[in-house]
């Protein structure tokens, strides 16, 4: 049994089970990245979108897919938690809300996972409420937790099992976000 937080940590990432390699992550930024381009290259409407990052899980996503877009964008972020320090659903709180005004604007939300989808849902009610004309969300991974979700992703680069999974911006307990690929915990190891 690991003594400290840090030994702990390091035997997880030893004992997961890579889900997708970097090259596969990679590919599944370039498609979204194509994907997004087609939309809005040519059809932004009458102004360009709003690309907002959620902090701190999307920053790796956002980070890589925002060179890769062709369109003219604004970028700004948000921060809002629905686990803070635990691994399961609690209130949702806002800690950034947009600095930019998304009133008639369409507003593409990046983040890195859809688990269980209440927090995007809520995310997606307050920019409309805020005035935004369309809310994309745009999502890393999509997790298949084989229940109906509250919100559907208008992007998404991979989907992966209903586990506890780590990297590309996902974390255990704060580590391994920085992973440029995404694993699987083992079940006997995620809480």
């Amino acid at each position: 049994m690991p003594d400290t937080q840090l030994e702990r940590a390091k035997s997880i990432l030893k004992n997961a089970e890579v889900v997708f390699n970097a090259d596969d992550v990679q590919a599944a930024i370039s498609r979204i990245a194509l994907e997004l381009n087609e939309r809005f290259d040519k059809n932004a409407g009458p102004s360009y979108p709003l690309v907002l990052g959620v902090m701190g899980g999307g920053v790796v996503f956002t980070g890589q897919l925002l060179p890769r877009l062709t369109f003219p964008l604004e970028f700004d972020f948000i921060h809002v938690s629905r686990y803070g320090d635990e691994d399961h659903g609690g209130e949702i709180v806002w800690k950034v809300i947009p600095r930019q005004n998304v009133m008639n604007r369409t507003v593409i939300v990046l983040d890195d996972i859809l688990d269980e989808g209440e927090t995007l849902a809520h995310v997606k009610a307050k920019l409309i409420e805020m005035g935004a004309s369309d809310v994309v969300i745009t999502v890393f991974a999509d997790k298949a937790i084989n229940k109906k979700k509250p919100i559907k992703p208008d992007y998404v680069g991979v989907t992966v099992p209903n586990k506890f999974v780590i990297g590309f911006g996902m974390d255990w307990q704060g580590y391994w976000r920085n992973l440029p690929d995404i694993r699987a915990i083992r079940a006997d190891q995620a809480s």
